[in-house]
């Protein structure tokens, strides 16, 4: 006998009202539940005892021989934690969490996969049984977005029944205070490196690429080229319409100049008006063509929310990385001691500038 459960009323009443409510929230999209997946951060990610002891206890309170927690990316169900299983994913469209995934309750359980068929033979490997029983349920967040499962499975068709369903409901609430825990801890860690006005990386990232930079470049003899810069008439736009201003063109100048970057670039706020930029595999030609793109960029006229007009510039400053460069604090004095030539000439030119507009 097969079966799709909850198949009773009162049954359907507790997986219903222990997920989201669907009329509640707009249905998301493949694309946005995707990014809740990525931004989890936990794909491929090592073991860890919090998951590794859910699935322990999914199998011994529902006796079953194997228990997973699986995350759904857009090719793979990826095993967070296993119990039972030898191998860490299969393809999503072979994946019966794949279906647990579209069930309406997002509950889904099939108790002889042998004699259903909607589902073809499921073996655990080419040595193994196929799998005979099904019991897996949706891990939906908050917001919506069904992050993967939580499943019992075994290889031998089994009866299910509505203590069991229980039993399953009670463990998918601790999943999901699993994954929430995670969540929040790497929001906690996102704000701690992120620059709040901007959204850029902040000091303490910038000093950490840049160290493990560096350390790559000296084991591997690989090129790359930090970058210092300094607004010019920044000042100008604070003294004369305010901090609000400055901060709407600091704004502005950081995306300006995120759109100049490579993947695998990082630029961060360093404080006021001062960034950073750890351009990886760099080399000291490609750093001075990027240069000049920001300058570009930055020196364009930004239209402020007043609809006032204003202008700045940029002084940048670089360093590339050499084999006589073996520690961070050389290469920073060097790239400073740059920015602050490139800032002098800045500086004569801009006031000459600002007096021919007066």
């Amino acid at each position: 006998m097969n079966t799709t459960f909850p198949s009773t009323d009162a049954m359907l009443s507790d997986v219903s009202t222990a997920l989201p409510d669907a009329h509640a929230l707009p249905l998301p999209t493949e694309a946005q539940r995707l990014e809740a997946v990525q931004a989890l951060q936990l794909l491929d990610t090592p073991p860890s005892s919090d998951f590794d002891a859910l699935t322990r206890l999914a199998a011994l309170t529902l006796d079953a021989p194997i228990a997973l927690v699986s995350l759904l990316d857009e090719e793979r169900a990826w095993f967070k934690s296993r119990v039972g299983l030898d191998f860490a994913q299969v393809a999503r469209d072979s994946a019966l969490c794949h279906h647990t995934l579209q069930a309406p309750q997002g509950a889904l359980v099939v108790e002889d996969l042998a004699s259903d068929p909607r589902f073809p033979a499921q073996p655990l490997g080419p040595h193994a049984p196929p799998l005979r029983f099904y019991a897996g349920t949706a891990l939906v967040d908050a917001s919506g977005h069904a992050l993967g499962t939580l499943a019992v499975l075994d290889t031998q068709a089994r009866r299910w029944s509505a203590t069991a369903q229980q039993q399953l409901d009670d463990l998918r609430v601790l999943a999901l205070s699993v994954l929430d825990n995670h969540r929040r801890a790497v929001q906690l860690r996102t704000l701690a490196l992120t620059d709040a006005l901007t959204g850029l990386s902040n000091r303490v990232h910038f000093e950490r690429a840049l160290e493990a930079e560096l350390g790559h470049a000296m084991r591997m003899d690989s090129p790359f080229t930090l970058l210092l810069l300094d607004l010019d008439g920044f000042k100008a736009v604070n003294d004369g319409f305010g901090h609000a201003a400055g901060d709407e063109v600091l704004r502005e100048v950081s995306q300006r100049i995120r759109a100049q970057l490579r993947q695998g670039d990082v630029l961060a706020r360093l404080g006021g008006d001062e960034f950073g930029i750890v351009m990886r595999d760099g080399s000291d030609d490609a750093a001075k063509a990027l240069a000049r793109r920001i300058v570009k960029a930055v020196s364009q006229p930004i239209t402020l929310g007043s609809g006032d007009v204003v202008g700045v510039g940029v002084s940048i400053g670089l360093a590339a990385y050499s084999e006589q460069i073996s520690h961070v604090r050389v290469l920073l004095a060097q790239a400073d001691q740059a920015l602050y030539q490139a800032k002098k000439q800045n500086e004569r030119r801009w006031k000459m500038f600002v007096g021919l507009r007066a």
